[in-house]
């Protein structure tokens, strides 16, 4: 698949959009494994999962080099449950040792030359260090800094900036 000429963002596991101030950012091709309904969470019944692309971050697609940027906001929580957090989103399964490296690989597929991988996670149930030591190569920046029980954290990858 071919995004328009004007798609150059790609996110990759874009969930209820929470990353994003600007939820529907025209440059940008919003996709995730699943679709779900407004109305599903009582309390936020605006809340919803409407991606452009439905598709798994480990098989995309689209061609090789399209985007500029992807972010990659993946979930939290290894395994499915009740709670708010899985329903809003999602959990990785007991593969996401195997699944993390593909969906790293075919993140770097899709990124054009000198492209930006904007990888957010939260260490509520996993390390930081321990999903990191997964990737072939450590990001270039990122705010690690633990402060309390669990912390969200962004980290920086450039394709050919610091992977092959």
């Amino acid at each position: 698949m071919k995004p328009d000429v004007e798609k150059f963002i790609l996110d990759a596991c874009c969930g209820g959009r929470h990353f994003w101030i600007d939820k529907d950012q025209k440059n940008t091709v919003f996709m995730d494994v699943r679709s779900v309904p407004k109305g599903t969470i009582e309390l936020q019944p605006s809340w919803s999962v409407e991606p452009d692309v439905i598709a798994s971050y480990c098989d995309m697609p689209f061609e090789d080099s399209t985007f500029r940027l992807v972010i990659w906001d993946i979930p939290h929580k290894i395994k499915k449950d009740k709670g708010l957090i899985t329903k809003k989103y999602g959990f990785l399964g007991d593969k996401w040792r195997e699944e993390l490296p593909k969906g790293f690989s075919e993140i770097m597929r899709v990124l054009k030359p000198q492209g930006v991988l904007i990888f957010k996670f939260n260490d509520l149930d996993i390390p930081f260090k321990e999903v990191l030591n997964l990737f072939p190569v450590m990001p270039i920046m990122g705010t690690p800094t633990k402060k309390g029980v669990n912390n969200t954290a962004f980290f920086v990858y450039v394709k050919n900036g610091n992977v092959d």
